[in-house]
């Protein structure tokens, strides 16, 4: 082989060889980091479930006690750990026996903190929802909108769950044609892993004529019957006043929301008004809601996330109605709620 032609050809053998031992070692780090968060969760658990000490932790995985400690720390800023306060805190169980007895709820947590924060309504939150998508059997999931349920979902751990549907109760395109900021199954698909439907519609139709149209749809026709069996539902509620949530966000016109009021709307659910007694409203917006049907409470199990004391006269008035059957909510707003059980709605309907 001419001398040249050899250089050249061991200087590409040279080359590939480099390439190679590179890959193998982006392979090896890979697989090494693999293994290292492994480790870490390992140490994690025995450290924040299983409740072993550093030198335990050590012992049973065959490291150092600072690795150990290195690991238990690697476990928390790689979020491997997330912490959730569980104490059973005497005021707030009192409270929940209370609206457990007094609206026959199968589901209900109430929990500490500023009523202004939905931080840890949201939390909780997130920790039902994941406590229904592990379950092995089949669930149908229906999922409402709003703040604290947009909330609840960047809370979530990642779940995978394929045997599982997720369903939108309510619309996701806003008045002007855009997708709607705080519809939520698109925010859930990120961190679940399940059978996922939105439904492709506006929150409020044109017309009644128009939703008759929209929902005589195969593919909508199907959604609306799978949010019809839902084994569980998660929504929010929310107020009629004058800053109701519709209207801010662009599905009310200040006449609608108005209208509501004077008809005697207190709070809606998905779009839907009802009335003090819990009752939804006949005719005006509802006549053109989108929405598929609030579950029923006889076949599902409706779970609300609500706080505050705007939020009072409509949560009071879905309770009565029997519109849920759950309730996540914080101290104050549960003790208000038997507070006015028995006083009735602090704004009547069509106040300010």
């Amino acid at each position: 082989m001419h001398p040249a032609r050899k250089i050249a050809t061991d200087r590409d053998d040279a080359v590939h060889l480099r390439e190679s031992e590179l890959r193998q070692r982006e392979v090896g780090l890979q697989e090494h980091g693999n293994r290292r968060l492994d480790d870490a969760a390992r140490a994690g658990w025995l450290y924040y479930v299983g409740g072993d000490s550093q030198e335990q932790i050590a012992h049973k995985l065959s490291v150092s006690r600072q690795t150990a400690q290195r690991l238990v720390a690697l476990a928390v800023s790689e979020g491997l750990i997330k912490v959730r306060l569980d104490h059973p805190i005497g005021r707030c169980m009192e409270l929940a026996s209370g609206l457990r007895d007094l609206y026959a709820l199968e589901t209900i947590e109430v929990l500490p903190g500023d009523p202004s924060s939905i931080a840890g309504i949201a939390q909780a939150a997130a920790a039902e929802i994941e406590r229904w998508l592990r379950s092995a059997l089949p669930v149908v999931m229906a999922i409402g909108t709003g703040r604290t349920l947009k909330a609840a979902i960047e809370q979530m751990s990642s779940v995978d769950a394929p045997q599982h549907s997720v369903v939108s109760l309510t619309g996701n395109i806003a008045p002007d044609g855009s997708a709607s900021y705080y519809n939520v199954i698109f925010n859930m698909a990120d961190r679940v892993r399940a059978r996922m439907f939105p439904m492709p519609l506006p929150v409020i139709a044109s017309s009644a004529d128009e939703r008759r149209q929209l929902h005589a749809q195969p593919m909508i026709r199907d959604t609306l019957e799978l949010a019809g069996r839902a084994n569980v539902a998660f929504v929010g509620i929310g107020d009629l006043g004058p800053d109701a949530p519709l209207y801010r966000d662009g599905f009310l016109s200040v006449a609608e929301r108005d209208a509501l009021r004077k008809a005697g709307a207190v709070g809606e659910i998905v779009g839907w008004a009802f009335d003090t007694d819990g009752i939804p409203l006949e005719g005006l917006t509802n006549a053109r809601v989108a929405s598929a049907p609030i579950p029923s409470r006889q076949s599902s199990s409706v779970i609300a996330l609500v706080g505050g004391n705007a939020k009072l006269p409509a949560l009071l008035a879905a309770l009565k109605g029997g519109l849920v059957n759950g309730l996540i909510t914080d101290e104050l707003t549960a003790a208000a709620l038997l507070v006015a059980r028995t006083k009735g709605p602090k704004h009547p309907a069509g106040s300010s």
